[in-house]
């Protein structure tokens, strides 16, 4: 009876276990309606699982051998109503969930756009989307705010009932965006953008992370997210800009640096370009940017003398920021035109004097150059068999 008892109080371990059930009982919206899928799914899949278990446990008890007066019949193999509800209700099953995942999949989709703030609230003219843009770094969450100008390091807020859109990339290794109560994960990677769309509906303080394993400080990647009024916000903001901090590119390359458990901060204004050139790869000024490169494959490329200037566009912060046995730092410079080139030039010489500058710019531009792999046509031309149109960037 003493053991019996301690059985019944097991249940209360839960609630002595200070767990925080942010998926079943989120604050978004998004969050809610994935918790309501998952819970759809379960159910579903119990009324399969819990009479297979019931039945498991009463053909044990029924056909034990101590039980004599079961029927037993060894020649028995086939029942066309016990082979139909065996095979009929799983399908119907099967084609629910799959009904719901395909929904799920395209509504819940998170580079679409919410069209509701709750249940029976549409977005209309009035909800202008908060963008906030995430940068996933070692081992730290930065947060910018194009739109206020302001920044901050392991703290985000938004104001509620207000539609945001996350712009999300990584520094250097790939992590995993996520606030349990406002949407699912969504992952951050080097180079690459990922969107989020969500909406928070309830105020309070709640708890983002990092939810893929990124190295020696991923348990520190935590951040609180505040759900905030309208006008607690907007003092949110006030106390940024009261701050002294600015996240310039040179300030970002120190940020950038690994370090863990780093507290908040805040700065009061940030340079407009820095997202942009966090995810092309090109914070250090005069660097080329992965758009740039793509740009110029987009019409060709450099050629083979070309492709060998770019290979220390790949990026390895560690080798080029002091590094003890890494490389000299070395990277790709941003391609200008002539004019450009001129321009800089003088301005750097304070003159206005060409002289300098050679007659023909044609060069310059690529003009001449052969296409990249056309060697089949460059043997033809230069046995007079063939003409190759020239390459100008």
């Amino acid at each position: 009876m003493k053991r019996f008892g301690t059985l019944l109080l097991l249940p209360l371990a839960g609630l002595l276990s200070g767990c925080n059930l942010d998926v079943l009982a989120p604050a978004g919206d998004v969050a809610a309606q994935q918790r309501d899928l998952l819970v759809v799914s379960t159910v579903l899949m119990l009324i399969i699982i819990i009479p297979v278990m019931a039945l498991t446990v009463f053909f044990a008890w029924r056909y034990r051998a101590s039980n004599a007066s079961a029927t037993y019949t060894p020649d028995w193999d086939h029942s066309t109503k016990l082979e139909l509800v065996i095979w009929a209700a799983p399908l119907l099953i099967i084609i629910c969930l799959g009904a719901l995942t395909w929904l799920g999949t395209h509504l819940l989709d998170p580079y679409r756009r919410i069209d509701r703030i709750e249940a029976g609230k549409p977005i209309t003219q009035d909800h202008k989307p908060l963008t906030v843009e995430v940068v996933a770094l070692d081992w730290k969450w930065l947060f910018i705010y194009p739109e206020y100008g302001v920044a901050a390091v392991n703290e985000l807020a938004a104001p509620v009932d207000r539609p945001i859109d996350f712009r999300i990339t990584s520094s250097a290794v790939m992590n995993s965006f996520y606030i349990p109560a406002l949407a699912g994960q969504i992952y951050a990677m080097p180079g690459m953008e990922t969107k989020l769309h969500a909406v928070i509906n309830d105020p309070g303080t709640y708890k983002g992370f990092s939810a893929n394993y990124s190295g020696a400080g991923f348990s520190g990647m935590r951040f609180d997210f505040h759900g905030l009024s309208a006008e607690a916000f907007d003092q949110w903001v006030a106390k940024a800009k009261a701050g002294t901090e600015k996240l310039s590119r040179e300030s970002y390359l120190e940020l950038e640096r690994p370090s863990e458990n780093e507290p908040v901060r805040h700065y009061a204004s940030v340079d407009a370009d820095l997202y942009d050139a966090v995810l092309n790869m090109c914070v250090e000024r005069g660097k080329m940017c992965m758009s740039e490169m793509m740009a110029i494959d987009a019409k060709g490329g450099l050629g083979l003398e070309g492709a060998r200037s770019t290979l220390p566009l790949e990026y390895d912060k560690f080798a080029r920021r002091g590094a003890v046995f890494g490389v000299d730092p070395s990277y790709v410079a941003s391609i200008c035109t002539a004019e450009e080139a001129a321009a800089a030039w003088r301005a750097a010489r304070g003159t206005e004097k060409t002289d300098w500058m050679p007659k023909d710019l044609s060069p310059l531009r690529g003009a001449g150059l052969l296409r990249p792999g056309m060697d089949r046509q460059r043997a033809d031309a230069s046995t007079g068999g063939g003409h190759l149109p020239p390459f100008e960037l």
